[in-house]
């Protein structure tokens, strides 16, 4: 059965199709009314010059009569007998006194009388007919008399039956006709689609297999290979957060089980010790050597157990951060601008405390630059950086973090950058840095391989990617990234090429 959304939608298509087809119905009406109208206007004007033209025809067939006393006689003209005689029942003549007592012809041919010798026209009603009316006074061979036509063919008399009859009621019929064959049409035309929204409604939240193209219905294959496409998104997106989770449950399996065997370590430490303690006292005192070997090799413990808990908080913090930074859960719409000058300074005095512990020069290079983007993600970004060139770098090394405005195919672009002069990555080893939990055969220190990957990530939610290239004189990593072209205006963009 359809859902109602989907019955909605159908009723409306029908309801507009209606609509789409009745209002060029009603113009082409219209247009038709019009047109008749002008030709029924054309016609009777013809007809008009025709009854004037044999007015005087008709006047000149009066006569007078042989015999004193007797009444005028009609000697019809054979204009005036042909055009009676062709029209037939709808033509008739009348013969009045200027009294307008009837001499000849039909007595319901009547009207206003004419006062002068101009013809008059007038439209009159006779057995179910309009006529058209023509008179005219003037002298006959009987004396000062009215003559008058009537013609019943005129087509602009029977205009207004002839529109009901050939305009009006077919057209209606035409759109009653439409109506039923829209209704018809879009349930036939849309039944492929409510059966794809039934197949689609009864499967389960867990069936994201394609559905057969072929056997669908060739109307909806665009919308099946839509949907195929969009199910293909939603099963890579399952199965990027499934290995994300295993991912995440190996990478902390291991400071885990090392913060559980220091844990456990010192405590059976702290039992033997004690056992020891009470033996020693009681039977043999403990030399002073045996006591401060116990207690540095509990500060030991103690120092491993801070360093296996530091490392389980930065890899749950750099977990969370990829999951929020994964580009397809970021909103777009929830971007502003973002001072990367101001971003800069803040990344430097978080890390000055971890590059003064490896004496290393921290440095600042920035110009006055916005960009659009999220704060909070960018931020997390530079944080990675700087913090991945903190920890690789040698000690006494040097590392510099950048922002400002670079010309990329004639399109002035804004960046972040760092750079350090560590050791640097091979150039083949560029694009498995960015996977997640990767790192480098022999790489010393500690590591999760989260930092580039978690940065190219937040890169990747920008519409951009991260680079990586060789520092300076070819010595350490150098990262940036770079933001989409913005329109600037004339001056802005001058005073930054001179500022450049």
């Amino acid at each position: 059965m359809a859902r109602p959304g989907l019955r909605a939608m159908t009723s409306d298509l029908r309801n507009r199709l209606l609509v789409l087809l009745v209002l060029p119905l009603a113009v082409l009406v219209l247009v038709s009314a019009t047109l008749d109208f002008r030709s029924a206007d054309d016609a009777a004007l013809q007809h008009d010059q025709r009854l004037l033209r044999l007015l005087p025809a008709l006047a000149d067939s009066v006569v007078a009569g042989s015999s004193a006393g007797a009444g005028p006689l009609l000697l019809l003209a054979p204009s005036v007998e042909e055009f009676l005689r062709r029209s037939g029942p709808y033509t008739a003549f009348s013969v009045r006194t200027v009294g307008g007592d009837l001499l000849l012809g039909e007595d319901w041919v009547q009207g206003p009388l004419p006062r002068t010798a101009a013809a008059e026209f007038h439209s009159m009603e006779f057995g179910g007919v309009t006529y058209r009316v023509a008179a005219q006074r003037g002298q006959t061979d009987a004396g000062e008399l009215v003559v008058a036509l009537a013609d019943g063919s005129d087509s602009r008399q029977q205009w207004l039956q002839q529109l009901v009859l050939r305009v009006l009621l077919p057209n209606l019929l035409l759109v009653a006709a439409a109506g039923v064959a829209i209704h018809w049409a879009v349930g036939r035309a849309f039944k492929p689609l409510v059966d794809l929204a039934n197949k689609v409604e009864r499967r389960s939240a867990r069936d994201l297999n394609p559905i057969d193209v072929a056997s669908s219905p060739q109307e909806v294959r665009p919308l099946v290979h839509a949907l195929n496409h969009l199910f293909d998104l939603v099963r890579a997106q399952m199965d990027s957060q499934r290995r994300f989770v295993a991912d995440a449950a190996h990478q902390l399996r291991t400071p885990l089980a090392g913060l559980q065997a220091q844990v456990e370590a010192w405590a059976l430490l702290a039992r033997s010790g004690g056992k020891e303690r009470n033996f020693d006292e009681k039977w043999h005192p403990a030399p002073i050597q045996q006591a401060q070997a116990a207690i540095t090799l509990g500060v030991d413990e103690i120092e491993k157990l801070r360093a296996a808990t530091r490392r389980t908080s930065q890899l749950a913090h750099q977990l969370l951060a990829l999951s929020r930074a994964d580009a397809r859960s970021i909103d777009a719409a929830a971007m502003q601008r973002v001072d990367l000058k101001e971003l800069c300074e803040v990344a430097l005095e978080l890390h000055l405390d971890a590059a003064a512990a490896k004496a290393m020069d921290l440095g600042l290079e920035t110009q006055p630059v916005h960009a659009t983007g999220h704060d909070w993600l960018l931020r997390e970004l530079l944080s990675n950086l700087v913090d991945n060139a903190i920890k690789y770098a040698p000690i006494g090394g040097r590392v510099t973090i950048r922002c400002g405005r670079t010309t990329v195919r004639g399109a002035l672009r804004a960046y972040l950058e760092v750079e350090d002069d560590g050791p640097g990555i091979a150039a083949s080893e560029y694009a498995r840095v960015l996977q997640r939990f990767y790192r480098i055969p022999g790489t010393a220190g500690e590591g999760t391989g989260l930092g580039l990957p978690i940065a190219d990530e937040i890169a990747r939610a920008h519409g951009s990617t991260l680079q990586l290239m060789r520092g300076a004189a070819q010595r350490g990593l150098l990262v940036r990234m770079l933001f989409a072209p913005e329109p600037a205006a004339p001056a802005e963009t001058a005073k930054n090429a001179v500022g450049e």
